[in-house]
C-alpha cells in the first residue's frame, strides 16, 4: 500500500522544475486535512455546529466550522513555509505570509477550506477544495493580488477532500487525478484510486431544481431532455443533488454524470467562487477526462478580475457537458 507522501514524491517529476516544496506543501494541507475532519467527526458532541452569527465578505452566514477549518488549514500552511500567501473564501482579502522562509518560496495556495459546511449539522458529507499556483511576484518580496488572479490554466497543482463515509483526498498536478483513502485507525492516507477518469457518457445530473424557474431557457431545456424516456440514451438521468459540490462532484467522477450551477435570475453571474471552487474542479474534471465550462467557454480560460468572482458552473462527463452546452447557445440569443 502506498501512501500519500510516498506517491507525492515518486511523482515529484510530473512537475516542470519541482522540489521538495510541493511535497511539504501538500503535506501541510494533508496535515490540516486531518485536524478537520477529527472536528467533523465530533460534531454534534462538541460545540462546533451551526452558525456564528457573522457574514463573509460574500454576505453569506459563516458557520463555526467554516471558520475552524479556514484558521488550521491557514495556520498549517503558514508553519511549513512554502507559500508566501493564501485567499480563502472565508477571507475578505488575501492574506500575506511574511516570514524569512514564507517570503523565499514559490507558491500560493487558494481554497474553500470547507465547502458545504452546512451541511455538518445534518450529518452530510462536507469537503476542502485547493488549488496551487507558482507565484508571479519576485521571489523574497510580499505577496502581491496579482499572484492569485491567475487564470486557472496556470495552477501547477489541484485538489480536494470529501469527508464523507471515508475521508478522500483527491489531487492533480497536470499529470492525472489520484485519490487517496484514510485509514481511520492509522490517520494516514493510502492510494486507492489511481488515475481517476469520468465515463464519456453519464446517467446522473446534480442541480438545485428548486431554483428552475429562475434558470437560464437552455437549462430548462436541458433538464426536460434529462427527464424524458430515450432508451437509446438511458434516458430519463438520475437527479442527485447533496447540496455539497464536492460531494456531487466525487460522486459523478466515479459514476458518471454533470454538475450544474447555472446563472439565475437572482446570480445573473452564477453563484460559485472562481478561483476557490471552479478553477480547482475544472482542472481535476479535465485531468479526469471531462468537460468544466460557464456554459459557453472554457473556466480555465477565465481571466479572474477579483478575489471573490462568481461565475456559471458546469462540469461533468464529456458528452453531457457538450450537450447542456449546445441547447445554452441555441436559446441564449432568445433571451438576448
Amino acid at each position: 500500500m502506498i501512501t500519500l507522501g510516498e506517491y507525492i514524491i515518486k511523482k515529484q517529476h510530473e512537475l516542470p522544475n519541482a522540489s521538495g516544496e510541493l511535497s511539504s506543501l501538500l503535506g501541510a494541507i494533508k496535515l490540516a486535512t486531518k485536524v478537520v475532519n477529527r472536528e467533523i467527526n465530533k460534531a454534534g458532541l462538541v460545540d462546533i455546529i451551526g452558525s456564528t452569527g457573522l457574514e463573509n465578505v460574500q454576505g453569506e452566514t459563516q458557520q463555526k466550522l467554516d471558520l475552524f477549518a479556514n484558521e488550521k488549514f491557514k495556520a498549517a500552511l503558514e508553519a511549513r513555509g512554502e507559500v508566501c500567501g493564501i485567499a480563502s473564501e472565508e477571507e475578505d482579502d488575501y492574506v500575506s505570509f511574511n516570514s524569512k522562509n514564507s517570503i523565499n518560496s514559490k507558491y500560493v495556495v487558494l481554497m474553500d477550506p470547507l465547502d458545504g459546511s452546512s451541511n455538518i449539522d445534518v450529518n452530510v458529507s462536507v469537503g476542502t477544495i485547493f488549488s496551487i499556483y507558482r507565484r508571479i511576484s519576485p521571489v523574497g518580496e510580499p505577496a502581491t493580488l496579482e499572484d492569485f488572479l491567475q487564470p486557472g490554466n496556470k495552477q501547477v497543482a489541484a485538489g480536494y477532500v470529501v469527508y464523507g463515509s471515508s475521508t478522500m483526498l483527491v489531487y492533480t498536478t497536470g499529470n492525472g487525478v489520484h485519490g487517496f483513502t484514510m485509514d481511520p485507525s492509522l490517520g494516514t492516507f493510502y492510494l486507492s484510486h489511481e488515475s481517476m477518469k469520468f465515463p464519456e457518457d453519464g446517467v446522473i445530473y446534480s442541480i438545485n431544481e428548486g431554483n428552475y424557474l429562475k434558470f437560464p431557457q437552455g437549462v430548462k431545456k436541458y433538464l426536460k431532455y434529462c427527464q424524458e424516456i430515450d432508451s437509446a440514451t438511458k434516458r430519463p438521468y438520475t437527479s442527485r443533488y447533496i447540496g455539497s459540490l464536492v460531494s456531487d462532484f466525487h460522486r459523478n467522477l466515479l459514476k458518471g454524470g454533470i454538475y450544474i450551477y447555472p446563472s439565475t435570475a437572482s446570480a445573473p453571474k452564477g453563484k460559485l467562487r472562481l478561483l476557490y471552487e471552479c478553477n480547482p474542479m475544472a482542472m481535476l474534471t479535465e485531468q479526469a477526462g471531462g468537460v468544466a465550462s460557464d456554459g459557453f467557454k472554457r473556466i480555465l480560460d477565465i481571466p479572474p478580475t477579483e478575489l471573490h468572482q462568481r461565475v456559471p458552473f458546469f462540469c461533468g462527463s464529456k458528452n453531457m457537458v457538450s450537450d447542456v452546452e449546445a441547447m445554452m447557445r441555441e436559446y441564449s440569443s432568445d433571451e438576448e
